[in-house]
């Protein structure tokens, strides 16, 4: 049996939370019933009642549901402090709206507790994957892959998708070596480790795009295209895969 932490990063997610936290649980427990699993809502900065619906579901199912809380903004930064501060066997994280189809996740987590892989993430570019969303999002998500690599020279499809598991020794040892703390925190995450050997799973996955999204598209490329310039020009960390989770 191992133990699971699934983070679920939010900023004024009041609405979604509740929903998000009840789903889970409920697929949780029939999927991942032969390990012991725990929800953590990462909240970093939120100014609405989420971090009040986050802690009534702590006390309410203290042995299912934990909190962390920053008051600083950046969903790298939440998932820095949640992963590192877990000790769970396995961290991984997934976005509120549960865009992203959850029969995957057990897959990811296999993929990591069975077959020894350090980092398993979702998919929507690979082959078998099943998504909705607008030609425009199609557009841009595809080209940002292409530029990354073009310029990383990388072999996985999809950086962004918000859908990620890791091994403990993994994000023990990865997660210091990334610096940014925003939405390139993914990219930063598979490129640091492909480049430096750790083993990736790449799973197709099932994905609704979610009208109410967060994102800047525009502040968000931005920062993705100085991300991966900095990886090309300054190098990447020289880290070592773990031995073991």
């Amino acid at each position: 049996m191992a133990s699971i932490d699934v983070v679920i990063p939010v900023l004024n997610e009041e609405q979604a939370l509740p929903g998000c936290i009840a789903q889970l649980r409920e697929f949780l427990g029939k999927s991942l019933a032969e390990h012991q699993w725990r929800i953590v809502v990462a909240d970093n900065g939120s100014t609405d009642g989420t971090l009040d619906i986050a802690k009534a579901a702590a006390h309410a199912h203290f042995d299912q549901v934990g909190y962390v809380h920053l008051d600083v903004r950046g969903r790298g930064r939440a998932l820095r402090k949640a992963w590192l501060e877990s000790e769970a066997d396995v961290v991984s994280y997934m976005d509120v709206d549960l865009s992203t189809g959850l029969d995957a996740f057990p897959t990811m987590v296999n993929g990591i507790v069975n077959d020894g892989y350090h980092v398993a993430f979702g998919s929507r570019l690979a082959k078998g994957a099943r998504i909705k969303r607008s030609p425009k999002r199609e557009l841009i998500s595809r080209a940002y892959n292409m530029i990354i690599q073009g310029m990383m020279q990388t072999g996985f499809k999809d950086a962004q998708c918000g859908f990620k598991a890791l091994s403990r020794g993994a994000a023990q040892v990865l997660v210091p070596a990334i610096l940014n703390n925003h939405w390139f925190f993914d990219t930063e995450l598979l490129v640091i480790g492909e480049k430096r050997g750790f083993r990736m799973l790449e799973v197709p996955v099932s994905w609704n795009e979610d009208s109410d999204t967060r994102v800047k598209i525009i502040s968000t490329v931005t920062e993705d295209l100085k991300g991966l310039a900095r990886l090309r020009f300054r190098g990447i960390p020289e880290i070592v895969p773990p031995a073991s989770l």
